[in-house]
Protein backbone atom coordinates (compact mmCIF):
# COMPACT_ATOMS: atom_id res chain seq x y z
CA UNK A 1 0.00 0.00 0.00
CA UNK A 2 1.57 3.23 -1.13
CA UNK A 3 2.18 5.94 2.02
CA UNK A 4 2.55 9.85 1.79
CA UNK A 5 5.05 11.70 4.39
CA UNK A 6 3.54 14.86 6.02
CA UNK A 7 4.63 16.80 8.72
CA UNK A 8 2.44 17.54 11.69
CA UNK A 9 2.72 21.51 12.47
CA UNK A 10 -0.41 22.72 13.75
CA UNK A 11 -3.98 22.48 14.37
CA UNK A 12 -6.39 21.85 11.38
CA UNK A 13 -3.55 20.62 8.74
CA UNK A 14 -5.82 18.64 7.28
CA UNK A 15 -6.47 19.14 3.78
CA UNK A 16 -9.62 22.21 4.38
CA UNK A 17 -12.90 21.66 2.24
CA UNK A 18 -14.59 23.98 0.57
CA UNK A 19 -15.93 26.95 2.40
CA UNK A 20 -19.24 26.05 2.46
CA UNK A 21 -21.62 25.78 5.53
CA UNK A 22 -18.90 25.81 7.90
CA UNK A 23 -19.07 27.84 10.55
CA UNK A 24 -22.15 27.73 11.80
CA UNK A 25 -24.99 23.96 12.42
CA UNK A 26 -28.57 24.59 10.77
CA UNK A 27 -30.62 26.45 13.37
CA UNK A 28 -33.19 23.33 13.57
CA UNK A 29 -33.22 19.92 12.70
CA UNK A 30 -36.23 18.82 9.77
CA UNK A 31 -37.82 15.79 11.53
CA UNK A 32 -40.71 15.17 9.07
CA UNK A 33 -42.83 14.84 11.90
CA UNK A 34 -41.04 11.21 13.03
CA UNK A 35 -41.48 10.60 16.45
CA UNK A 36 -39.65 8.01 18.70
CA UNK A 37 -41.24 4.85 19.32
CA UNK A 38 -38.62 2.67 20.86
CA UNK A 39 -35.35 3.46 22.96
CA UNK A 40 -33.21 0.81 23.68
CA UNK A 41 -29.74 -0.05 25.05
CA UNK A 42 -27.75 -3.08 22.81
CA UNK A 43 -24.76 -4.62 24.57
CA UNK A 44 -22.27 -6.44 22.78
CA UNK A 45 -19.03 -8.38 23.70
CA UNK A 46 -16.90 -9.23 20.48
CA UNK A 47 -13.86 -8.65 18.39
CA UNK A 48 -12.60 -5.45 18.57
CA UNK A 49 -9.13 -5.89 17.20
CA UNK A 50 -6.94 -8.26 15.31
CA UNK A 51 -3.21 -6.75 16.46
CA UNK A 52 -1.33 -9.78 17.74
CA UNK A 53 0.43 -7.13 20.48
CA UNK A 54 -2.66 -6.21 22.24
CA UNK A 55 -3.89 -8.20 25.50
CA UNK A 56 -6.52 -10.72 24.85
CA UNK A 57 -8.56 -8.06 27.64
CA UNK A 58 -8.38 -5.36 24.68
CA UNK A 59 -8.56 -7.60 21.94
CA UNK A 60 -12.38 -9.31 23.21
CA UNK A 61 -14.85 -6.02 24.62
CA UNK A 62 -17.72 -5.12 25.60
CA UNK A 63 -19.26 -2.40 24.03
CA UNK A 64 -22.63 -0.11 24.98
CA UNK A 65 -25.30 1.02 22.28
CA UNK A 66 -28.53 3.05 21.95
CA UNK A 67 -30.96 2.02 19.08
CA UNK A 68 -33.88 4.94 18.57
CA UNK A 69 -36.66 3.63 16.51
CA UNK A 70 -39.46 5.43 15.01
CA UNK A 71 -42.43 5.28 13.14
CA UNK A 72 -41.29 6.17 10.03
CA UNK A 73 -39.11 2.93 10.08
CA UNK A 74 -35.60 4.88 10.29
CA UNK A 75 -33.07 3.93 13.64
CA UNK A 76 -30.05 6.08 14.66
CA UNK A 77 -27.92 3.95 16.62
CA UNK A 78 -25.21 5.34 19.14
CA UNK A 79 -22.10 4.08 21.13
CA UNK A 80 -21.51 5.18 24.66
CA UNK A 81 -18.32 4.73 26.23
CA UNK A 82 -19.51 3.53 29.31
CA UNK A 83 -19.79 0.18 27.66
CA UNK A 84 -16.70 -0.33 27.65
CA UNK A 85 -15.74 -0.34 31.40
CA UNK A 86 -19.25 -0.35 32.93
CA UNK A 87 -21.94 -2.20 30.56
CA UNK A 88 -24.52 -3.07 33.29
CA UNK A 89 -24.74 0.67 34.30
CA UNK A 90 -26.21 1.75 30.86
CA UNK A 91 -29.42 0.28 31.12
CA UNK A 92 -30.87 2.06 34.31
CA UNK A 93 -29.94 5.78 32.57
CA UNK A 94 -31.46 4.86 29.49
CA UNK A 95 -34.72 3.80 31.57
CA UNK A 96 -34.61 6.86 33.72
CA UNK A 97 -34.61 9.66 30.64
CA UNK A 98 -36.69 7.17 28.05
CA UNK A 99 -39.78 9.22 29.56
CA UNK A 100 -38.10 12.29 27.67
CA UNK A 101 -37.37 10.87 24.33
CA UNK A 102 -40.59 8.65 23.43
CA UNK A 103 -42.89 10.32 21.39
CA UNK A 104 -41.14 14.12 21.73
CA UNK A 105 -42.53 16.70 19.45
CA UNK A 106 -38.92 17.28 18.32
CA UNK A 107 -35.85 14.99 17.30
CA UNK A 108 -33.38 18.33 17.80
CA UNK A 109 -30.38 16.77 19.20
CA UNK A 110 -29.60 19.20 20.72
CA UNK A 111 -33.28 20.09 22.20
CA UNK A 112 -33.23 16.09 23.57
CA UNK A 113 -30.05 16.51 24.84
CA UNK A 114 -30.34 19.63 26.90
CA UNK A 115 -33.45 17.99 28.33
CA UNK A 116 -31.50 15.05 29.25
CA UNK A 117 -28.87 16.69 30.74
CA UNK A 118 -30.86 18.58 32.86
CA UNK A 119 -32.75 15.50 34.18
CA UNK A 120 -30.03 14.16 35.27
CA UNK A 121 -28.18 17.56 36.20
CA UNK A 122 -27.34 17.25 40.21
CA UNK A 123 -26.56 13.23 39.98
CA UNK A 124 -24.63 12.77 36.80
CA UNK A 125 -23.49 16.31 34.94
CA UNK A 126 -20.33 13.93 34.72
CA UNK A 127 -19.04 10.25 34.83
CA UNK A 128 -21.24 7.05 33.01
CA UNK A 129 -24.47 9.21 33.12
CA UNK A 130 -23.03 11.72 31.09
CA UNK A 131 -21.53 9.23 28.65
CA UNK A 132 -24.98 7.13 28.06
CA UNK A 133 -26.21 10.59 27.48
CA UNK A 134 -23.63 11.18 24.32
CA UNK A 135 -24.49 7.44 23.15
CA UNK A 136 -28.23 8.48 22.92
CA UNK A 137 -27.32 12.13 21.40
CA UNK A 138 -25.25 10.57 19.07
CA UNK A 139 -28.11 7.99 18.01
CA UNK A 140 -30.20 11.54 17.68
CA UNK A 141 -27.31 12.89 15.37
CA UNK A 142 -27.73 9.52 13.19
CA UNK A 143 -31.42 9.80 12.71
CA UNK A 144 -31.45 13.48 12.23
CA UNK A 145 -28.42 13.03 9.35
CA UNK A 146 -30.83 9.75 7.69
CA UNK A 147 -33.46 11.89 7.88
CA UNK A 148 -32.28 14.68 5.91
CA UNK A 149 -30.07 12.44 3.98
CA UNK A 150 -26.67 13.93 5.01
CA UNK A 151 -23.65 12.72 6.81
CA UNK A 152 -23.36 14.06 10.24
CA UNK A 153 -20.76 16.43 10.25
CA UNK A 154 -22.77 18.26 7.93
CA UNK A 155 -25.35 19.36 10.84
CA UNK A 156 -22.41 19.87 12.89
CA UNK A 157 -21.40 22.74 10.91
CA UNK A 158 -20.13 21.22 8.25
CA UNK A 159 -16.99 19.22 7.68
CA UNK A 160 -13.81 21.94 7.73
CA UNK A 161 -10.91 18.89 5.93
CA UNK A 162 -11.45 17.14 2.73
CA UNK A 163 -9.21 14.40 4.51
CA UNK A 164 -7.40 14.50 8.17
CA UNK A 165 -4.20 12.58 9.19
CA UNK A 166 -4.89 9.61 11.04
CA UNK A 167 -2.50 7.41 13.44
CA UNK A 168 -2.43 3.81 14.58
CA UNK A 169 -3.20 3.88 18.35
CA UNK A 170 -1.39 0.62 19.32
CA UNK A 171 -1.68 0.36 23.00
CA UNK A 172 1.24 -0.92 25.29
CA UNK A 173 5.07 -1.12 23.84
CA UNK A 174 6.29 -4.60 24.21
CA UNK A 175 9.16 -5.88 26.03
CA UNK A 176 11.63 -7.08 24.43
CA UNK A 177 12.09 -3.75 21.80
CA UNK A 178 12.23 -6.05 18.85
CA UNK A 179 8.74 -6.55 19.24
CA UNK A 180 7.59 -2.80 19.84
CA UNK A 181 9.40 -2.54 16.32
CA UNK A 182 7.55 -4.91 14.74
CA UNK A 183 4.87 -3.80 16.14
CA UNK A 184 5.47 -0.54 14.30
CA UNK A 185 6.13 -1.87 10.95
CA UNK A 186 2.71 -4.23 10.87
CA UNK A 187 1.04 -0.44 11.48
CA UNK A 188 3.09 1.00 8.80
CA UNK A 189 2.44 -1.98 6.43
CA UNK A 190 -1.58 -1.41 7.04
CA UNK A 191 -0.93 1.90 5.37
CA UNK A 192 -0.33 4.64 8.42
CA UNK A 193 2.21 7.32 8.97
CA UNK A 194 1.28 8.09 12.55
CA UNK A 195 1.80 5.49 15.04
CA UNK A 196 1.10 6.37 19.50
CA UNK A 197 2.77 3.84 21.88
CA UNK A 198 2.79 3.50 25.50
CA UNK A 199 5.58 4.20 27.76
CA UNK A 200 6.98 2.06 29.52
CA UNK A 201 6.96 -1.78 28.62
CA UNK A 202 4.68 -4.42 28.74
CA UNK A 203 6.37 -8.23 29.00
CA UNK A 204 4.43 -9.87 26.46
CA UNK A 205 5.51 -13.22 27.61
CA UNK A 206 4.23 -12.78 31.50
CA UNK A 207 1.35 -9.81 30.78
CA UNK A 208 2.87 -7.63 33.09
CA UNK A 209 4.82 -4.51 32.94
CA UNK A 210 8.45 -4.60 33.17
CA UNK A 211 10.01 -2.63 36.38
CA UNK A 212 11.62 0.33 35.71
CA UNK A 213 14.63 2.29 37.24
CA UNK A 214 12.99 4.23 39.54
CA UNK A 215 13.42 8.34 40.04
CA UNK A 216 12.92 10.59 37.01
CA UNK A 217 16.57 9.65 35.95
CA UNK A 218 15.31 5.80 35.49
CA UNK A 219 11.71 7.30 33.36
CA UNK A 220 14.55 9.24 31.06
CA UNK A 221 16.49 6.12 30.33
CA UNK A 222 13.71 4.08 29.22
CA UNK A 223 11.63 6.32 27.00
CA UNK A 224 15.26 7.94 25.25
CA UNK A 225 16.54 4.60 24.62
CA UNK A 226 12.77 3.92 23.18
CA UNK A 227 12.49 6.70 21.23
CA UNK A 228 16.19 6.45 20.19
CA UNK A 229 15.39 2.97 18.58
CA UNK A 230 11.92 3.83 17.30
CA UNK A 231 12.67 7.31 15.12
CA UNK A 232 15.69 5.38 14.18
CA UNK A 233 13.66 2.44 13.16
CA UNK A 234 10.64 4.08 11.40
CA UNK A 235 12.25 7.29 10.16
CA UNK A 236 11.77 10.96 10.32
CA UNK A 237 8.79 11.13 7.98
CA UNK A 238 6.36 8.95 10.65
CA UNK A 239 4.68 10.83 13.14
CA UNK A 240 5.01 9.21 16.72
CA UNK A 241 3.32 9.77 19.77
CA UNK A 242 3.34 8.33 23.61
CA UNK A 243 0.92 8.21 26.01
CA UNK A 244 2.03 7.64 29.45
CA UNK A 245 -1.49 6.64 30.51
CA UNK A 246 -0.93 8.64 33.82
CA UNK A 247 -4.66 9.11 34.26
CA UNK A 248 -5.61 5.58 35.51
CA UNK A 249 -2.32 4.42 36.99
CA UNK A 250 -1.73 3.63 40.26
CA UNK A 251 -0.12 6.20 42.87
CA UNK A 252 3.30 4.11 42.79
CA UNK A 253 3.77 3.96 38.96
CA UNK A 254 2.26 7.73 38.72
CA UNK A 255 5.03 10.16 37.06
CA UNK A 256 5.22 13.73 39.40
CA UNK A 257 5.43 16.85 37.60
CA UNK A 258 9.21 16.75 38.13
CA UNK A 259 9.77 13.39 36.24
CA UNK A 260 7.07 14.56 33.70
CA UNK A 261 9.54 17.73 33.00
CA UNK A 262 12.60 15.53 32.76
CA UNK A 263 11.25 13.07 30.43
CA UNK A 264 9.61 15.29 28.26
CA UNK A 265 12.49 17.74 28.10
CA UNK A 266 14.95 14.59 27.46
CA UNK A 267 12.70 13.84 24.80
CA UNK A 268 12.69 17.07 22.67
CA UNK A 269 15.39 15.79 19.74
CA UNK A 270 13.33 12.90 18.42
CA UNK A 271 10.20 15.11 16.72
CA UNK A 272 7.22 13.64 19.10
CA UNK A 273 3.74 14.97 18.01
CA UNK A 274 2.69 14.96 21.46
CA UNK A 275 2.87 12.82 24.27
CA UNK A 276 -0.29 12.02 26.23
CA UNK A 277 -1.72 11.74 29.79
CA UNK A 278 2.17 12.59 31.51
CA UNK A 279 0.06 13.24 35.07
CA UNK A 280 -2.70 12.14 36.48
CA UNK A 281 -6.31 14.51 36.38
CA UNK A 282 -5.55 16.14 39.62
CA UNK A 283 -4.56 19.26 38.63
CA UNK A 284 -5.02 21.19 36.28
CA UNK A 285 -2.37 24.17 37.30
CA UNK A 286 0.24 20.83 37.35
CA UNK A 287 -0.74 20.48 33.68
CA UNK A 288 -0.24 23.84 32.71
CA UNK A 289 2.93 24.34 34.32
CA UNK A 290 4.65 21.34 32.13
CA UNK A 291 2.89 22.23 29.25
CA UNK A 292 4.32 25.88 29.41
CA UNK A 293 7.67 24.35 29.73
CA UNK A 294 7.27 21.18 27.75
CA UNK A 295 9.27 21.12 24.64
CA UNK A 296 7.21 18.09 23.19
CA UNK A 297 3.27 18.98 22.58
CA UNK A 298 1.53 17.84 25.93
CA UNK A 299 -2.12 16.08 25.30
CA UNK A 300 -4.82 15.09 27.53
CA UNK A 301 -8.53 14.70 28.34
CA UNK A 302 -9.78 11.65 27.75
CA UNK A 303 -11.32 11.63 30.76
CA UNK A 304 -13.08 14.41 30.73
CA UNK A 305 -16.95 13.77 30.40
CA UNK A 306 -18.18 17.37 29.37
CA UNK A 307 -17.51 20.50 27.72
CA UNK A 308 -17.63 22.14 31.43
CA UNK A 309 -14.93 19.65 32.51
CA UNK A 310 -12.79 20.87 29.52
CA UNK A 311 -13.06 24.49 29.77
CA UNK A 312 -11.93 24.47 33.54
CA UNK A 313 -8.40 22.70 32.18
CA UNK A 314 -7.69 24.36 29.18
CA UNK A 315 -8.94 28.37 30.25
CA UNK A 316 -5.55 27.43 32.23
CA UNK A 317 -3.96 26.34 28.83
CA UNK A 318 -3.20 22.70 30.45
CA UNK A 319 -3.12 20.72 26.98
CA UNK A 320 -1.19 21.55 23.96
CA UNK A 321 -3.69 19.30 22.49
CA UNK A 322 -6.98 18.37 23.70
CA UNK A 323 -8.85 15.00 23.27
CA UNK A 324 -12.31 14.68 23.58
CA UNK A 325 -14.41 11.86 22.73
CA UNK A 326 -17.55 11.80 21.07
CA UNK A 327 -18.35 9.11 22.54
CA UNK A 328 -17.99 9.97 26.34
CA UNK A 329 -19.15 13.77 25.83
CA UNK A 330 -20.76 13.74 23.19
CA UNK A 331 -20.77 15.25 19.56
CA UNK A 332 -21.50 18.37 19.80
CA UNK A 333 -19.68 19.37 22.52
CA UNK A 334 -16.45 17.60 21.01
CA UNK A 335 -16.86 20.58 18.55
CA UNK A 336 -16.98 23.14 21.23
CA UNK A 337 -13.62 22.15 22.96
CA UNK A 338 -12.85 22.03 19.25
CA UNK A 339 -13.84 25.87 19.03
CA UNK A 340 -12.41 26.77 22.75
CA UNK A 341 -8.53 24.65 21.34
CA UNK A 342 -8.74 27.10 18.18
CA UNK A 343 -9.17 30.36 20.52
CA UNK A 344 -6.65 29.25 22.97
CA UNK A 345 -4.02 28.28 20.28
CA UNK A 346 -4.20 24.48 20.90
CA UNK A 347 -4.99 22.39 18.77
CA UNK A 348 -7.43 18.59 18.80
CA UNK A 349 -6.76 15.23 18.66
CA UNK A 350 -9.92 13.17 18.89
CA UNK A 351 -9.88 9.94 21.12
CA UNK A 352 -11.52 6.68 20.39
CA UNK A 353 -10.90 3.34 21.83
CA UNK A 354 -14.91 3.28 21.44
CA UNK A 355 -16.13 0.09 19.20
CA UNK A 356 -17.01 0.89 15.38
CA UNK A 357 -20.07 3.13 15.93
CA UNK A 358 -18.30 5.51 18.34
CA UNK A 359 -14.95 5.74 16.01
CA UNK A 360 -17.23 7.59 13.59
CA UNK A 361 -18.77 9.26 15.83
CA UNK A 362 -14.95 10.65 16.66
CA UNK A 363 -14.38 10.90 12.76
CA UNK A 364 -17.78 13.45 12.13
CA UNK A 365 -16.98 15.52 15.19
CA UNK A 366 -13.29 15.61 14.08
CA UNK A 367 -14.11 16.86 10.65
CA UNK A 368 -16.30 19.67 12.12
CA UNK A 369 -13.84 20.79 14.36
CA UNK A 370 -11.92 24.00 13.70
CA UNK A 371 -8.88 22.74 15.23
CA UNK A 372 -8.49 19.00 14.54
CA UNK A 373 -4.56 17.74 14.17
CA UNK A 374 -4.69 14.47 13.96
CA UNK A 375 -7.82 11.19 14.56
CA UNK A 376 -7.27 7.85 16.43
CA UNK A 377 -8.18 4.60 14.62
CA UNK A 378 -7.85 1.35 15.73
CA UNK A 379 -5.33 -0.37 13.53
CA UNK A 380 -6.15 -4.38 12.73
CA UNK A 381 -9.59 -3.34 13.82
CA UNK A 382 -11.99 -6.01 14.94
CA UNK A 383 -15.43 -7.17 13.54
CA UNK A 384 -16.72 -5.05 16.49
CA UNK A 385 -15.59 -2.49 14.57
CA UNK A 386 -15.47 -3.64 10.75
CA UNK A 387 -18.89 -4.91 10.61
CA UNK A 388 -20.36 -1.81 11.89
CA UNK A 389 -18.90 1.18 9.87
CA UNK A 390 -18.62 -0.94 6.60
CA UNK A 391 -17.58 0.70 3.76
CA UNK A 392 -17.86 4.36 5.44
CA UNK A 393 -14.43 4.50 7.14
CA UNK A 394 -11.97 5.23 4.29
CA UNK A 395 -8.10 5.57 4.89
CA UNK A 396 -6.04 6.55 2.22
CA UNK A 397 -2.26 7.13 2.25
CA UNK A 398 -2.36 7.14 6.25
CA UNK A 399 -5.50 9.88 5.90
CA UNK A 400 -8.89 9.16 6.88
CA UNK A 401 -11.41 10.65 4.07
CA UNK A 402 -14.43 12.51 4.73
CA UNK A 403 -17.29 10.31 5.21
CA UNK A 404 -20.24 11.51 3.10
CA UNK A 405 -22.44 8.66 3.86
CA UNK A 406 -25.92 9.69 5.81
CA UNK A 407 -26.08 9.87 9.41
CA UNK A 408 -22.95 8.71 10.76
CA UNK A 409 -22.64 5.65 8.25
CA UNK A 410 -23.06 2.76 10.74
CA UNK A 411 -24.74 -0.40 11.20
CA UNK A 412 -25.88 -2.41 14.26
CA UNK A 413 -27.56 -5.21 12.43
CA UNK A 414 -29.67 -7.90 13.58
CA UNK A 415 -27.22 -10.43 12.44
CA UNK A 416 -24.13 -8.65 14.18
CA UNK A 417 -26.21 -8.91 17.99
CA UNK A 418 -26.57 -12.91 17.35
CA UNK A 419 -23.16 -13.44 17.01
CA UNK A 420 -21.52 -10.93 19.59
CA UNK A 421 -23.80 -11.56 22.33
CA UNK A 422 -23.19 -9.47 25.75
CA UNK A 423 -21.08 -11.33 28.20
CA UNK A 424 -20.41 -9.89 31.56
CA UNK A 425 -17.15 -10.12 33.06
CA UNK A 426 -15.41 -8.49 29.92
CA UNK A 427 -15.29 -4.96 30.54
CA UNK A 428 -12.21 -2.94 31.32
CA UNK A 429 -10.69 -1.59 34.12
CA UNK A 430 -7.80 -0.41 35.90
CA UNK A 431 -6.17 -3.65 38.07
CA UNK A 432 -6.33 -3.79 41.96
CA UNK A 433 -6.58 -5.78 44.03
CA UNK A 434 -9.81 -8.04 44.04
CA UNK A 435 -10.74 -6.91 40.28
CA UNK A 436 -7.62 -8.39 38.13
CA UNK A 437 -7.10 -7.45 34.65
CA UNK A 438 -7.92 -10.29 32.11
CA UNK A 439 -4.93 -11.29 30.35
Amino acid sequence: MSRVSWRLTGPGHGQRAADSALDMAPDSISDGGMRITEVSPVLLTGPSSNDPWITFAKRTRTAGFVELRTDAGLTGVGETYAGYFAPELIGPVVDYVRPILLGAETLDPRVLTARMRQSLAYFARVGVGAAVISGIEAALWDLAGKAEGVPVHQLLGGARYDRLPAYATGGPSPWPPDQLMRKVDRYLELGFTAVKVASGYLDMAERRPVPAPGGPEGAVAVEVEKLELLRAHAGKDVAIMLDGHMGHRDGTARWDLATATAVLTALEPYDLTFFEEPLAYRDPDEYADLTRVSPVPVAGGEQLSSYDEFRLWMLRDAFAVAQPDASWLGLSEFVDVGRLAAERGASVASHAWSAGVGVMQNVHAAFASPSTLIVEIPPDAGELHTLLWGENLVIEDGQVLRPDAPGLGVTLSDEVKARFPFRPGMEEFSSVPGKQLRS
